[in-house]
């Protein structure tokens, strides 16, 4: 008798980065849905303000979580958390993630570490220990957050756009490896969402949602929800952003190298 999970009952779902922006938006849908939580964070505060609100709007079982991902063991941690609660993920949201804008060699080593440490080695890390659970259940959902970054090497991105274009890759080559046990694994790669991650002043974020070149989080979060359950292996949303892949794919040169003399260099090169 099969034990694959059905979307349509009560799951448990753990979602990383989960106290702001697209992460406490996936905890809102996944709850709206009768679906329990586990809410991780470093922002411990802000979960527990969070968690508590989602809990009593939704009637759902929300526990919360704070870790910083790129300790050492974070993973592990994280999972001795849920056993020692006797609670057992059915989806695994890997969200937690950081943007900057800048140079490489004027990068920080520690924040070059921290780009490697939480979009590579921690999602890494949690799809091996929850994949290997859930494998060994029958069933589950793994969704990775990339980004449409992945295909754009341009200057002042290449720490964000190379780590997510790993996180693209893995999850794909993931997803054709667990696809016999019934663990699907979705990579979502979002074009501009309108959160605080880039930074944009808020008139500029409507501005932007209604030019229709950011989506809402909510919008994004909706659909990236419902294309997981659906056990697809990639989302992009937006027929713009997809149809842009080929056109980022064949960007001459001289747009890479205006973008960082417009933008880059201004940002960098104090007088």
């Amino acid at each position: 008798m099969s034990n694959k999970i059905v979307a349509k009952k009560s799951l448990r779902a753990v979602v990383t980065g989960a106290s702001s922006g697209i992460g406490l938006e996936f905890c809102r849908r996944l709850a709206e849905m009768g679906h329990n939580l586990v809410m991780v964070s470093n922002q411990e505060s802000e979960l527990i303000r969070y968690g508590a609100e989602i809990s009593q709007k939704h009637g759902v079982e929300v526990s919360t979580y704070a870790l910083d991902l790129t300790e050492e063991n974070a993973a592990s941690k994280l999972l001795y958390f849920l056993s020692s609660h006797n609670l057992v993920a059915d989806i695994l949201i890997n969200n937690a993630g950081i943007f900057s804008f800048n140079e490489v060699l004027e990068t920080p080593m520690q924040k070059i570490n921290l780009f490697t440490d939480l979009h590579i080695k921690s999602m890494t890390e949690l799809c091996w220990y929850f994949g290997r659970e859930m494998r060994s259940r029958g069933g589950g959902y793994i969704l990775n957050m990339s980004s449409m970054s992945c295909w754009m090497p341009m200057p002042g991105i290449a720490m964000y756009s190379a780590t997510k274009a790993y996180i693209r890759v893995f999850s794909r080559a993931l997803h054709y490896e667990l696809k016999d046990s019934g663990v699907s694994v979705t990579v979502a790669c979002p074009g501009g969402i309108a959160t605080d991650l880039f930074g944009l002043p808020a008139h500029l974020k409507k501005l932007a949602v209604r030019l229709g070149v950011l989506d809402t989080a909510e919008s994004f979060t909706r659909k990236a929800v419902k294309q997981m359950f659906r056990r697809r292996q990639q989302y992009i949303n937006g027929w713009l952003n997809r149809f842009s892949i080929f056109f980022i794919g064949v960007m001459p040169t001289s747009v890479r190298m205006l973008v960082k003399h417009k933008l880059l260099d201004k940002n960098i090169r104090k007088p």
